[in-house]
């Protein structure tokens, strides 16, 4: 390899590490942004969840009572389309037991969509299930891009 090769070769590697470094600082800082998410107990992420969800423009937005709730947390609609989900804030990633409750709460209160919202990400099997079954599945990345918007 020529001097002149090399030379070239190096400055790429350099640019790249440098590009590489700059993509670490952002998606760090928009880790840290996010975190009280993390930190929220599950009755306040459900609030956090319909709030997030008026912003985003969703009228009606309803958070259920708790307890005999079918796994339905949040009752909202937008557009003509009427929605029922179901709220995860966990410290690990999402299986197919929220969809599935997101599948019977969604036949239960009669709604046209139904969905699964998180503070984390969802399992392969989740995400096979909610194709299956035509579940909506709005990961950390989705709430995070929703509070960016508003």
């Amino acid at each position: 390899m020529e001097y002149r090769e090399l030379i070239a070769v190096i400055c790429i590697i350099v640019l790249l590490a440098g590009v590489c470094g700059a993509i670490a600082v952002v998606y760090a800082r928009r880790k840290r942004k996010y975190k009280f998410m993390d930190d929220m107990e599950g009755h306040d992420f459900e609030y956090f969840c319909a709030e997030l969800l008026k912003e985003s423009g969703f009228l009606e937005v309803e958070v259920t009572k708790g307890s005999g709730d079918y796994g339905i947390d949040i009752l909202a609609e937008k557009d003509g389309v009427t929605y029922a989900v179901q709220c995860k804030c966990y410290t690990d990633t999402v299986g197919v037991k929220a969809v599935q409750e997101a599948y019977a709460g969604r036949d239960y209160y009669d709604r046209m969509v139904g969905a699964v919202m998180t503070n984390q990400y969802f399992t392969a099997p989740a995400v096979q299930a909610a194709k299956k079954l035509k579940i909506l599945l709005w990961d950390r990345g989705y709430l995070e891009n929703m509070m960016d918007e508003k």
